[in-house]
């Protein structure tokens, strides 16, 4: 029988643990005795602080390692993921060229009030990142970042300007789930349009999973260490499969 999970510290399942939080209260013996008493509440007992510090006048920074007491059933954990091949860059250009008889367009924009680019540059940029080079490097690609601060109606209107296949919308900013909110109006602004099924529609960023993409209504999401060829390789295959479906 497998055992139930918990975390690895010294031996097998002994639920050592780290955590690392803010309150916002100053620094000092009473923070310190709130942070070991808010982790007896989630379950962590034995809790030891081993490093505080003053983040300002009113917020401090709290370090604790304790021993986990909860259990979980791996077995009974379900993941919803993206069953598709990835595929090096060659194999990608190589299965473009093989499928198609026209580049496949994507065009990406970092979209709403969010002004970083770092995630849909290293997708879509030629240099790429960490030493993954972006979709503007691929052959049989057409790659267009609109960049940062985009409003979805504007990359809606871009989208059918350049005959998109492929949509990419990258969200770093999460407070408040601000990024749910705007990739929810996008697709409410699609499905006003009747637009939904002319693209393939891919999200990306550091609070993405493919559940959450699958679940707001997106073909896919991709969160931290994937890089332009995850993305191309899904693209291109969905792609092809959406085509089959739809000659049947």
């Amino acid at each position: 029988m497998k055992p139930l999970m918990r975390p690895y510290g010294d031996t097998l399942n002994d639920g050592k643990m780290q955590l690392s939080f803010t309150l916002p209260m100053e620094v000092g013996p009473k923070g310190e005795a709130v942070a070991k008493a808010l982790c007896e509440t989630m379950g962590v007992a034995d809790a030891t602080v081993v490093h505080s510090e003053a983040l300002s006048e009113h917020f401090s920074f709290y370090i604790l390692y304790g021993t986990l007491t909860h259990a979980v059933d791996s077995d009974a954990v379900e993941v919803r993921d993206i069953d598709t091949e990835s595929m090096s860059k060659d194999d990608i250009e190589a299965y473009i060229d093989a499928h198609f008889d026209h580049p496949i367009t994507f065009i990406g924009a970092s979209t709403g009030t969010d002004a970083h680019t770092v995630g849909i540059d290293a997708i879509m940029n030629m240099k790429g990142f960490a030493g993954h080079y972006g979709l503007e490097r691929y052959r049989h690609v057409k790659a267009i970042n609109l960049g940062s601060q985009v409003d979805n109606e504007t990359l809606l209107e871009e989208a059918i300007k350049h005959h998109a296949d492929v949509i990419l919308i990258s969200q770093t900013v999460t407070q408040k789930d601000v990024h749910i909110h705007n990739l929810t109006a996008f697709i409410e602004l699609l499905e006003a349009e009747n637009r939904r099924d002319d693209f393939l529609l891919i999200i990306g960023g550091p609070r993405i999973t493919h559940a959450l993409a699958k679940e707001l209504g997106y073909d896919a999401g991709f969160g931290p260490k994937k890089y332009a060829h995850d993305v191309a390789s899904f693209a291109a295959q969905a792609l092809v499969n959406k085509r089959s479906q739809s000659k049947r």
